[in-house]
């Protein structure tokens, strides 16, 4: 049959057996028939060669008619080339691929707390940048893209629409429903801060009551005292202004003080399920619990899911609302890619996401150990931890002290276990007193569970008397 798409050659009703992306609908068919001309490679779903009727679309006022010569183009829809076969509309001057005439036109994404909405052209004026938030390149606003209204957010269309489970569409009829959008706001109602006692001439809250801890807090920026202590929330060391309690161990970041009971999270879809909006995570200080995100152990605070009960660190929670992320071992800072995968350049893991550690001191060394990835030496004999005595890849970060020329695994410098809190109580298992967590050094009494010795991370009864200690791998 001849076909006005394709007058060179006609086209024979064939199987598609090297399953050639069809001229007009750009979609790459199973094997089936399909229209084709094999000097030109060329395919055609049989539905797609008929002689479409005008297209009328609910997301646009006029109907689309279909331009049946092939001519390269830029889709005024997604902003992508192509070569294929396009529907004009003649009122607005746009041209777009075949797929993108139906494109959704408000969607709610998961990374963003707002409904945002495509639209083919915007003015450059209305924002301050015009980078995609999930893949950080430049968006052309000469042609289509989904924004949001209220914040500085915008997409590519087809960064957009690249993962179905990211996003949902929102329909038509509620267009005009404004409760769909959640001011960002909406989680300062409920502060973790019960009541402000005091405050200082700055008026900065100075004694403050907290809803997850007994005793009264207060301020304080005295790291040369407690520079030592972890803060029970995010478990890093205590760093600018900190609150603590001055009747038992407990130390707060200011931070993480002033994060809210409640939130939402855009980011957040519980498992096993589709994006369907933003859910309310809760601030909870469970005993012990592996971040969903980062997979870390942890016995501090976490958000976790009002519905299927999933848990973020605090720190990944706070690397969540940045759009950059500043860490001491590289000098430039880090932006999320969302669907990046490789190995880590810090510790050779494979990654979904990505974490940074403060300057860190240890015993192997009297002096603070620095995050580093520079080539401190390029000799081979050289590329070994001072730790266990094992062979560290250079292209890896690692701790290095420049006053001793000592560098060690980050592994080792940290352990397997760098987000627990020792000394803290743990209450679950079938033990009938409350254990603590402990590293014993340079004493290893066995395990009651395996006769080991209790090298790593364990259990231990508090109780006079009893002799109880379990590594925490054995009970869990």
């Amino acid at each position: 049959m001849g076909h006005v798409c394709h007058r060179k050659h006609p086209l024979l009703l064939q199987f598609n057996s090297e399953r050639l992306s069809c001229k007009i609908c750009q979609v790459t068919p199973n094997r089936g028939l399909v229209y084709g001309c094999s000097p030109c490679k060329l395919a055609i779903h049989i539905e797609c060669a008929s002689l479409f009727p005008d297209i009328e679309d609910k997301s646009h006022q006029h109907q689309f008619t279909l331009f049946w010569r092939q001519i390269p183009n830029i889709c005024d829809a997604c902003g992508t080339e192509g070569h294929h076969v396009a529907y004009t509309c003649g009122t607005c001057s746009i041209m777009v691929h075949k797929k993108c005439v139906s494109l959704p036109r408000i969607i709610q994404h998961r990374l963003h707390v707002h409904r945002v909405f495509h639209k083919y052209f915007i003015h450059k004026e209305y924002f301050k940048s015009l980078n995609c938030i999930w893949c950080h390149e430049v968006v052309d606003t000469e042609h289509g893209s989904y924004f949001c209204e209220y914040c500085n957010v915008i997409f590519h269309v087809n960064c957009a629409l690249k993962e179905k489970k990211w996003y949902c569409i929102v329909s038509e009829e509620n267009e005009d429903d404004k409760s769909l959008d959640i001011p960002v706001s909406v989680s300062t109602k409920l502060r973790s801060i019960t009541e402000v006692l005091e405050r200082n001439d700055a008026g900065e809250a100075t004694v403050i009551e907290y809803f997850k801890h007994k005793h009264y807090l207060m301020l304080s920026d005295k790291i040369r005292e407690h520079g030592d202590k972890c803060c029970d929330g995010c478990l890093l060391l205590i760093s600018a202004k900190f609150y603590h309690c001055s009747r038992c161990d407990f130390f707060l970041q200011k931070s993480c003080a002033e994060l809210p009971k409640m939130t939402l999270v855009p980011t957040h879809i519980c498992r096993g399920t589709q994006f369907s909006g933003l859910k309310p995570i809760i601030l909870t200080s469970d005993c012990m619990f592996k971040c969903e995100s980062c997979w870390f152990i942890s016995n501090g605070f976490s958000y976790k899911c009002n519905e299927c009960g999933s848990p973020v660190c605090l720190r990944c929670m706070t690397h969540h609302f940045q759009d950059v992320v500043k860490i001491p071992g590289h000098k430039h800072p880090l932006l999320f890619y969302y669907d990046n995968k490789g190995q880590c350049s810090a510790c050779g893991v494979d990654f979904n996401g990505a974490d940074g550690c403060k300057d860190f001191r240890h015993k192997c060394d009297e002096h603070l150990l620095a995050l580093s990835y520079d080539k401190i030496n390029d000799y081979a004999k050289y590329h070994y931890c001072d730790i266990c005595e094992e062979k560290r890849d250079p292209k890896h970060w690692f701790y290095y002290c420049e006053t001793c020329d000592t560098s060690a695994h980050v592994d080792c410098i940290l352990g397997k276990y760098p987000f627990v809190k020792l000394g803290s109580t743990y209450n679950e298992g079938d033990h009938p007193h409350p254990l603590t967590f402990v590293k014993k050094f340079p004493y290893y009494p066995e395990c009651v569970k395996c006769g080991e010795h209790c090298k790593d991370l364990s259990l231990e009864c508090a109780e006079p008397g009893c002799k109880y200690i379990s590594h925490w791998k054995c009970l869990v």
